[in-house]
């Protein structure tokens, strides 16, 4: 279930890796034992490990194709890349990302746009490769459109030779004139445009899609199913734990009971639902969206 219809527009995940990470209590503080106990049922083993605990995250990027554009929302870690603090994203030199953007039949010249919903490495690791020992543009035909108040945080946070995120994911972009900056509520076009939802980073956007239905790629704006039922629970990287929440209480109540559909970056797959609302919480339900060949049944026609 890798493809999915928003009317006119045809999305398809691209799954770079899909691996235990860390245990739950290691990236949300406020989860405890006793609050997780009975959810275990439906957490093992699809996103927790039975054999480690740790949480299963899938690491993915989704092409969208309008009747106008071709577009990769965030680009995953990449080859090469420098991060100590996760080592199975260490230097990789893994050809599955590229493999499977050519199964969908995309080349990656082919990418007129590349949206990064913020500038993590998970996120923005595939806007560049090496060659010849240079970091270049992936997709040397996209423009990679950055709102401009994430662009400066990563600018500013630059430095941290243990993640070198800014230097070599997003200044080559920049030097090669292929970076967009725009305000937090830019508009592609009639169907493609971002919404503010800062927290987890400063310039943090989520970014949505219309034609005929209504779909929303949420980025890191929650990570996984037990912040719908619990949308206080803070990610320990978070920028800002409090306007964190506070977003993801907007969105959650935004979302829910309208047939918006979620498509979400870390929950685990096939990671597309819609937001019910639950007295006090929230859940994302995916039994009622999928019809036949994985297509959204609020989508069809």
């Amino acid at each position: 279930m890798d493809d999915w219809r928003i009317g006119n527009i045809w999305v398809t995940r691209i799954l770079e890796m899909c691996d235990p990470l860390v245990t739950p209590s290691e990236w949300f503080p406020d989860c405890t034992e006793e609050a997780l106990e009975p959810h275990l049922h439906w957490l093992t083993p699809r996103l927790i490990s039975p054999a480690t605990g740790r949480l299963i995250l899938p690491i993915q990027s989704f092409l969208v194709r309008t009747g106008h554009h071709i577009i990769l929302v965030d680009s995953c870690v990449g080859n090469g890349k420098t991060c100590a603090y996760f080592p199975h994203w260490h230097r990789r030199n893994d050809g599955t990302f590229l493999a499977r953007l050519a199964n969908a039949g995309v080349a990656p010249e082919q990418i007129d746009y590349v949206l990064c919903t913020h500038l993590h490495i998970d996120h923005c690791g595939w806007n560049t490769r090496l060659v010849d020992g240079r970091w270049i543009p992936t997709f040397p035909n996209a423009r990679y459109i950055m709102a401009r108040r994430e662009f400066e945080a990563a600018q500013a946070a630059s430095g941290d030779a243990d993640e070198r995120t800014y230097e070599d994911n997003v200044l080559p972009i920049v030097e090669a004139g292929r970076a967009v900056f725009v305000d937090m509520d830019y508009e592609l076009d009639g169907e493609v445009w971002l919404e503010p939802t800062p927290g987890h980073t400063p310039g943090h956007v989520a970014i949505g899609l219309r034609s005929r239905g209504v779909a929303v790629f949420s980025g890191d704006l929650m990570h996984w199913p037990m912040q719908c039922i619990y949308p206080d629970w803070s990610f320990r990287y978070d920028t800002d734990p409090d306007q964190a929440r506070r977003t993801r209480w907007a969105f959650l109540e935004a979302c829910s009971d309208n047939g918006r559909i979620v498509i979400t970056s870390h929950f685990p797959l096939p990671s597309v639902g819609t937001i019910s609302r639950r007295q006090s919480s929230f859940w994302l339900e995916r039994d009622e969206i999928y019809g036949s060949r994985g297509i959204p049944k609020s989508a069809m026609i």
